[in-house]
């Protein structure tokens, strides 16, 4: 008898490999985007939730852009070969892969911010607020 984690086989190794290499050309996480920002910030960061939950608390450094907004005439901001990292609320939140689809979609590279604000305040990090 086998547990319902081992019922179904792992991949072989050379498959596993590849499917989590992959992984990281999708997504980076929140402790990475706060060490690239204290340094280097060779990306845009995008807040793509609601200019009400972004004035609540952002990450410092980020725009809002909700997501329902990134069309091709707001993105001619930036060259063709800006990386973005989108990130909405945390992983209940389906806006960062809606905003990063639609990026994807007028050729420009993108990636998640796995685990949004959720995440960010779960590794320590604070908000900084617009509210006045």
């Amino acid at each position: 008898m086998s547990s319902s984690v081992s019922a179904v086989a792992a991949a072989p190794s050379p498959v596993a490999e590849a499917h989590f290499a992959a992984e990281f050309t999708f997504e980076t996480d929140c402790w990475d985007v706060h060490d690239a920002l204290s340094k280097i910030a060779d990306f845009v960061l995008l807040d793509v939730r609601s200019p009400a939950l972004f004035a609540k608390g952002h990450i410092k450094g980020a725009i809002n852009l909700p997501h329902g907004k990134i069309v091709e005439s707001r993105m001619n901001e930036w060259s063709k070969d800006t990386l973005f990292v989108t990130y909405c609320a945390g992983p209940h939140c389906n806006g960062a892969a809606r905003g990063a689809l639609r990026l994807a979609k007028l050729g420009r590279p993108v990636k998640i911010m796995a685990g949004g604000v959720t995440g960010w305040l779960d590794e320590g990090f604070t908000l900084e607020s617009s509210n006045h």
